[in-house]
């Protein structure tokens, strides 16, 4: 399970530092004990703690995963308060989407409510996690498929929803355009013309060549081995190679529109 293996307690938020910091430590802190121990109970030690030090790759790793759920945390209570529906977005985005197994869950419900009750700001975080993958755009837009995709998940997108992640666009240096191309792939789960020029960041009147360099680019860089070798935690596996499986779909419906050979 890369870092979530390797789990150390408190040492964790010092790994990383910062706002997300802060909220590694209050989500994990408590598998170690006072003595510095692993914490046991009577089935043996905690399944958490299994490890010491992280590599670099798991330190990125470790950063997406608690920047992706301390976000989505912020954006549940982008309102001012926490109501069960917007809890279940992120639940079913973690079983349905994420498809976790159980210990990658509990990790990230940790994470959650962690950030429900820790301080830090979404800006505060959204800004950590620029700053650790300011050189990786797929994984920064990566993340902002994975805030818009949580708060359309009832159908709409609130004010205050579309405020967070409109802020998390403007610090992860995305574009309008391209902000507004991420949002139109969710605005029908068919695959539509429209919708397909808008995975690929496109307008309906590119030109063929444009099609196939977009494609080029977005198949390396959304390419599952691609993100992970790039920092993406392997819990975050299946979305990347649902993204990747829906630009390879956008293409294709395209090549047929167009006659593509």
């Amino acid at each position: 399970m890369g870092w979530i293996g390797k789990l150390i307690g408190g040492a964790m938020g010092l790994a990383i530092g910062g706002p997300l910091g802060m909220i590694a430590g209050i989500a994990f802190g408590n598998l170690f004990d006072r003595a510095g121990q692993f914490s046991t109970n009577q089935e043996g030690p905690d399944p958490f703690v299994q490890g010491s030090r992280l590599s670099t790759e798991q330190q990125s790793q470790m950063v997406f995963f608690v920047g992706a759920f301390s976000m989505l945390a912020r954006m549940a209570t982008a309102d001012g308060r926490m109501v069960p529906e917007e809890q279940q977005k992120v639940e079913e985005f973690i079983q349905r989407d994420l498809k976790l197994d159980p210990q990658g869950r509990q990790a990230a419900l940790r994470v959650f409510h962690a950030a429900l009750t820790g301080g830090g700001t979404f800006e505060q975080f959204a800004t950590q996690f620029y700053q650790n993958f300011a050189h990786e755009p797929a994984l920064l837009e990566l993340m902002i498929d994975i805030l818009i995709r949580v708060a359309i998940a009832d159908g709409s997108v609130n004010e205050a929803e579309e405020r967070l992640v409109s802020s998390a666009a403007r610090i992860f240096r995305i574009s309008d355009p391209l902000l507004a191309s991420i949002k139109q792939r969710y605005g029908s789960m068919v695959v539509s013309s429209a919708k397909a020029y808008a995975v690929l960041g496109l307008q309906k009147d590119a030109t063929v060549e444009e099609i196939k360099k977009a494609y080029r680019k977005l198949s390396i860089e959304f390419h599952p081995d691609t993100v992970a070798s790039k920092g993406l935690p392997e819990e975050f596996t299946t979305f990347a190679t649902e993204k990747f499986r829906s630009i390879q779909e956008a293409y294709d419906t395209i090549r047929k529109e167009r006659n593509i050979v």
